[in-house]
């Protein structure tokens, strides 16, 4: 099933803005201030980061479910870091944190079915060519 989302940008890259939309649900403002500047509204990195942390999370509690142990919760914060690289704007690492509501799950078990979700996730495969991609797994309960 295809995915589907829309970006509009008017005027120059520091001046401009841009509006975006995500399915039916999701809509937001994007400058090069809420980018670059820490300014109001979204950014495309935002957009990754919560992209993947919805995708590991998904993965994570299909793969626990699947081996007998399905999660109460999974919730996971992603953060995307943009540096300049070689003169350009470059995503050079995504930290993945995840804490995990798993009843009859030893630590180890949970950490590989974490690792495992990390690697073959969809948008972690789209992902590939970041450098670094971290991951905190924490078992809670």
């Amino acid at each position: 099933m295809p995915a589907k989302g829309q970006a509009q940008w008017q005027g120059d890259l520091r001046s401009g803005s841009g509006t975006f939309t995500a399915g039916d649900s999701i809509s937001g403002e994007y400058s090069f201030k809420s980018r670059f500047e820490d300014g109001p509204g979204a950014n495309p990195e935002q957009l990754i980061a919560a992209a993947h942390a919805s995708c590991f999370s998904m993965a994570l509690s299909n793969m626990l479910a699947e081996a007998g142990s399905p999660p109460e919760s999974v919730t996971t914060d992603a953060t995307v870091t943009l540096r300049i690289v070689d003169g350009a704007p470059t995503i050079t690492t995504i930290a993945l944190s995840t804490v995990g509501r798993v009843p009859g799950i030893d630590d180890a078990t949970f950490q590989e079915h974490a690792r495992s979700a990390k690697e073959g996730c969809p948008v972690s495969r789209a992902l590939a060519g970041v450098g670094e991609i971290t991951l905190d797994a924490k078992l809670e309960g």
